[in-house]
C-alpha cells in the first residue's frame, strides 16, 4: 500500500441549515406574546420591516378550510427571493450538528373528509378590550411595608440593622439567615441583633420575623393573648398535630376534648405564612393563543386576534431606497434587508399554518374530550398527530410548547391533550391518564364517612372498566396532592 501523499475528490451529500431556516424553526416554540418581542427586535434592525396595525390582515388571515380534495394542496416554500427553492421546515436533523432540531414546512393543506367541519382560521377572535391589569397599581412589597414601619419605629444604627434583617426575610415572612452569622458580619453585639429582630416581631403582618413556622403561630396567639401554658405545649409539638395524634396531644396539654377541638380551630385561624398577603410578583393571567368553539357546520380553530403578531414588508420605503443613488456595499446591504423582511414574513405565516394545522387535528382527536369532560380525553402521543398531519414529531412538540387554547371547558396548554393510556379492564379501547385521574378524585370527594383506601379505590376502578395497579392509583393520587387514606382520616378527626 502507497503512503505517498495524494489528493481525493468525493462527493456527498449533507443538510445545511441556514440562519433564516434556524429562525423559523425557533419561532414554532414560542408564543404569539414571545413573538412579539422578536418582531420588535427585528423592526429595530431592519428598517423595511414595519408593524401592522390591529386590524389590518396579517399573515394567514384568511380561512384554511380543511376539505376534501383530489390531491393535496402544494406546499408553501420558505425561500428568499434569490436563494435557491426547495427549503423547508419539516426536516429531521437529529443527527445534524445544530441544536435547534426540526420544523415543518407548514404550507401546505392535509385533506380531510371526515365530516366534522374543522375550520382553521386566524384573526377573527374578539378584539382587545379594556387592560384592567395594566390599569391596577402595583402592590405593596412586603419588604416596603416592614421599612416603612422600621422608619416610624427605629432610628440611627438600630434602623441600619433593622433594614439588614428586613433583607433576609423571604416572601412568606420568614428570617432565614442565622443571627450570630448577621452579628458577625455587621460588627454588632448578638444582643443588639435579638433585640431589633424582637421589634420587627411586632411589626403588622402579625407573624413576620420568625425563624420557624412554630415562633411565626406562637407571635400570633401572643397578639391575639392566648398565648397560655396549654396553647405553648400544642405549638410546641406542632409535629403531633400533622400526625393527629389527639390523644398524645390532651396528655401533653392536660385538656379535654373540648377544650382541644377549641385550640385546634383556633391554631387553624393562624396563618402560616403572613408574608403572602404583601409582594411577590403579580399573578400573570395566561393569554391563549388559539380559540375553539364550535358552530353549526362544526368546530372552528382560530389564532387569538389580541395576540396575534402581525408585520410587514415597507415595499414603498424600498423602492424609494433602491431609486435613491448608492454604491455596490450600500445596493447589497439594501437586498439583504428585503430578503430578510420577506423571510420573517414567510416564517411567520408558515408557523400559523403549522399550529392551526396540529391544534385542528387534536381537536378532531379529541372531540369527545370538547364534547363531554375530561372522562373522555383519550390517549394521545405526539406521533399519532405527527403521522396524522404528515409533519416530524418534534414539529408537533415545538408548536404545542408553551401554546395554550381557549374552549368552552377552560383554558388548557396543548400538552395536556397529550396523555399516556391506561388499558380498559374488558380489552375495550385504553383511555386517559387523566380520565383516570379525574376518576380517582371524583370516588374520593364522593367517598363519604367512609374512607376509601387504594386497594378499594382499584377494586371501584376495575369495575368502571380501568385495568390499573395499586402503585399508579397512589401515584396518581399524590401527583394531586391528595393525602393517602390515612392522611385523609387524621384531617377528619382534626376537622371533627
Amino acid at each position: 500500500m502507497s503512503l505517498a501523499p495524494r489528493l481525493d475528490l468525493r462527493q456527498s451529500q449533507s443538510l445545511v441549515m441556514t440562519p433564516q431556516l434556524q429562525q423559523a424553526i425557533k419561532l414554532l416554540a414560542l408564543s404569539n406574546l414571545e413573538i412579539e418581542s422578536v418582531i420588535a427586535e427585528e423592526i429595530e434592525k431592519n428598517p423595511l420591516l414595519e408593524g401592522a396595525p390591529a386590524d389590518d390582515d396579517g399573515p394567514v388571515a384568511e380561512r384554511d378550510t380543511l376539505v376534501e380534495r383530489d390531491e393535496p394542496a402544494p406546499a408553501d416554500e420558505l425561500v428568499i427571493a434569490g436563494e435557491a427553492a426547495g427549503e423547508t421546515l419539516d426536516v429531521d436533523i437529529a443527527a445534524e450538528r445544530f441544536d435547534d432540531g426540526p420544523g415543518d414546512t407548514v404550507g401546505s393543506e392535509r385533506a380531510a373528509g371526515d365530516g366534522l367541519g374543522l375550520d382553521g382560521a386566524s384573526g377573527t377572535a374578539s378584539a382587545d378590550g379594556p387592560d384592567f391589569d395594566a390599569m391596577a397599581s402595583a402592590d405593596l412589597s412586603l419588604a416596603d411595608h416592614l421599612l416603612r414601619q422600621a422608619g416610624e419605629a427605629l432610628a440611627g444604627g438600630d434602623l441600619f440593622v433593622a433594614q439588614h434583617l428586613i433583607d433576609l426575610i423571604d416572601e412568606a415572612g420568614y428570617l432565614t439567615a442565622n443571627l450570630l452569622d448577621v452579628a458577625t458580619r455587621l460588627g454588632v453585639p448578638l444582643a443588639l441583633i435579638e433585640q431589633v429582630l424582637g421589634v420587627i416581631q411586632t411589626f403588622d403582618p402579625t407573624g413576620v420575623g420568625a425563624r420557624d413556622l412554630a415562633e411565626c403561630i406562637a407571635l400570633q396567639a401572643k397578639e391575639a393573648d392566648r398565648y397560655d401554658p396549654c396553647m405553648a405545649r400544642l405549638i410546641d409539638n406542632l409535629d403531633l398535630v400533622a400526625r393527629g395524634d389527639l390523644p398524645r396531644l390532651k396528655r401533653l396539654c392536660q385538656v379535654d376534648d373540648e377544650d382541644m377541638a377549641d385550640m385546634i380551630r383556633e391554631l387553624r385561624g393562624y396563618d402560616p405564612k403572613p408574608g403572602c398577603r404583601y409582594g411577590g410578583e403579580p399573578a400573570q393571567s395566561v393569554t391563549p393563543d388559539l380559540h375553539v368553539r364550535r358552530t353549526a357546520a362544526g368546530w372552528v380553530v382560530e389564532l387569538d386576534a389580541a395576540s396575534l403578531p402581525r408585520v410587514l414588508v415597507n415595499r414603498r420605503y424600498h423602492a424609494e431606497l433602491s431609486a435613491a443613488p448608492q454604491d455596490k456595499a450600500s445596493k447589497a446591504w439594501l437586498g439583504d434587508m428585503l430578503a430578510s423582511a420577506n423571510w420573517l414574513v414567510k416564517a411567520l405565516d408558515q408557523r400559523q399554518k403549522t399550529i392551526i394545522r396540529v391544534a385542528t387535528e387534536i381537536v378532531r382527536q379529541q372531540e369527545a374530550f370538547f364534547l363531554k369532560g375530561v372522562a373522555h380525553l383519550r390517549p394521545l402521543t405526539l406521533r399519532q398527530v405527527a403521522d396524522a398531519i404528515e409533519m416530524h414529531e418534534s414539529t408537533v412538540s415545538r408548536v404545542t410548547s408553551n401554546k395554550y387554547l381557549s374552549c368552552a371547558r377552560g383554558l388548557f396548554e396543548l400538552k395536556y391533550f397529550f396523555t399516556s393510556a391506561i388499558q380498559a379492564a374488558d380489552g375495550g379501547d385504553a383511555v386517559s391518564a387523566e380520565a383516570v385521574k379525574s376518576a380517582i378524585k371524583a370516588l374520593i370527594a364522593n367517598e363519604g364517612a367512609k374512607v376509601l383506601s387504594d386497594d378499594t379505590i382499584v377494586e371501584l376502578l376495575n369495575a368502571k372498566g380501568f385495568d390499573i395497579a395499586r402503585r399508579t392509583v397512589a401515584k396518581y393520587r399524590e401527583a394531586m396532592g391528595i393525602g393517602s387514606s390515612v392522611q385523609r382520616r387524621r384531617q377528619r378527626a382534626l376537622a371533627g
